[in-house]
């Protein structure tokens, strides 16, 4: 791969962008450009699915064993090559360096083995007599060229959460990273080209036009996005112009539930960890707490004290438990919410930009804030913690389920049958109890309402990735 100017990787090797246009790759930490990126245009876009739908003919008839190996054998490089990614993930978003290599690697090398193994087990109705004379059989098939786009919060682990199912299921991918984050996506194409045959999996850099680009191409059978819920919305849209099979994790704005029996200082150490993990940068992120009204002054006492314990900093700060904001846009989105509170809120920490390089921004607590404000209803997507208080457990469910999104949701409680009806009422994909953000590669994690449809990791992923199709004989004299 270039250093400075990074080029297409495709049909298992890089590639220039045909017409030579380029954008800007911003080091968050600095706001300065350190790179180059293509911005691929039609011509690219045609060469990359064509080297996808070459590519899938043997793909898809190699037999599950054959791609398992190849995925654990991609999963062992990406784990040897760790540091190497990890340096690239930081300079493109600013994420502390050693925790990325202890959060992030492990998780991503699990969820290739973990999907090299699905490989081997998918099933489907037993073969059977359902009709005299007749035998029927299910075949689980894979579905073909898959276009997928990856945000910026999390470049890698996302890349890695849309290409293992559907490589496993025996298609080929075309994947556009975000804009602002393609290198590590651009060396994991590199390092799985040893493992896998040239066109299996491809990236190609570029903007908004790009991924347009992508999802109206006729090749795609099915689009993966995983970002904003515009940009879900547009891609369902378009999509059903050509019946494409759609796959979406769209934004989340999670309530965190905290009752009175919650222990307080446990759980305001765990939402700050996982409110201002990334920065906040993340769909899941604890940002939306709803606390009993009994507990209200002491929780949010304990939430703002753990607020200004936690530390900003760029990647090299060994004590830094999130770094910048992704992009100067970013920085101004989160800072506008901040400048729009309303004036029966009150920020008791943070709501500033940190210094005057990089897009750093303070850990924020806002509390007094009713159902209907902005800052409750819209998702902020940056380290910013908000909290209401409610008056009994019909109100918190209420609340809690009074936004567009449903991608997850939290409860902290110590009331065994309390927590079993909150998290039936959550209308939300994924539920914690005293906890929040946790996830495995075994479990299923996706959205309902505007967090969008279908399911990352789990055997419910990979079946997202297939289609199904009956087979019968007859088999009378």
């Amino acid at each position: 791969m270039s250093g400075e100017r990074l080029r297409n990787f495709i049909g298992g090797e890089y590639a220039d962008a045909k017409d030579g246009r380029t954008l800007e790759v911003v080091d968050p930490s600095t706001g300065e450009a350190y790179a180059e990126a293509p911005v691929s245009g039609a011509e690219d876009v045609d060469a990359a699915f064509r080297a996808a739908a070459d590519a899938f003919p043997a793909w898809r008839d190699a037999t599950p064993g054959e791609r398992s190996l190849a995925m654990l054998r991609f999963a062992d490089a990406v784990e040897a090559r760790a540091q190497d990614l990890v340096a690239a993930e930081s300079r493109d978003t600013g994420k502390p360096l050693q925790m990325t290599l202890d959060e992030e690697v492990p998780p991503m090398v699990d969820n290739l083995r973990f999907f090299a193994g699905a490989s081997r087990v998918l099933e489907g109705k037993a073969t059977g007599e359902y009709m005299a004379d007749h035998t029927s059989s299910i075949r689980r098939e894979p579905i073909g060229v898959c276009a997928q786009v990856t945000p910026w919060n999390y470049p890698m682990m996302m890349a890695v959460w849309k290409i293992g199912p559907a490589l496993a299921a025996g298609n080929t991918v075309v994947l556009k990273p975000s804009e602002t984050t393609p290198v590590s996506t651009l060396m994991l194409a590199e390092i799985a080209a040893e493992f896998l045959p040239p066109g299996v999996f491809n990236v190609l850099c570029g903007d908004r036009d790009t991924g347009r680009a992508l999802v109206e191409h006729p090749t795609p059978q099915m689009v993966s996005i995983t970002g904003s819920v515009r940009a879900g919305m547009e891609v369902a849209a378009s999509a059903a112009k050509d019946l494409k099979r759609v796959h979406l994790e769209l934004g989340g704005k999670a309530p965190v539930v905290v009752f009175d029996d919650a222990d307080v200082e446990a759980a305001a150490s765990g939402i700050a960890e996982a409110g201002y993990f990334n920065a906040g940068q993340d769909c899941t992120a604890a940002t939306r707490v709803l606390v009993a009204d009994r507990l209200h002054d002491d929780f949010t006492a304990a939430l703002t004290e753990a607020a200004r314990g936690t530390v900003v900093g760029p990647p090299s700060d060994a004590d830094a438990y999130y770094g910048p904001v992704n992009n100067s846009g970013q920085l101004e989105r989160v800072q506008g919410f901040l400048n729009r509170v309303p004036g029966h809120a009150q920020v008791l920490t943070g709501g500033e930009r940190v210094g005057d390089r990089g897009y750093f921004f303070s850990p924020t607590v806002v509390g007094g804030l009713r159902q209907d404000d902005e800052i409750v209803q819209n998702e902020v997507f940056g380290p910013v913690i908000t909290v209401q208080k409610f008056a009994d457990e019909q109100q918190a469910v209420e609340w809690a389920n009074g936004v567009k999104y449903g991608l997850a949701a939290s409860v902290w409680t110590q009331n065994h049958g309390r927590a079993m009806r909150m998290t039936k009422a959550l209308d939300f994909g994924a539920v914690w109890v005293n906890t929040h953000i946790p996830l495995v590669s075994e479990m299923p994690h996706g959205g309902f309402k505007h967090s969008g449809y279908g399911k990352d990791m789990s055997m419910y992923g990979i079946e997202d990735y297939t289609r199904v199709k009956h087979v019968m004989h007859y088999i009378g004299g």
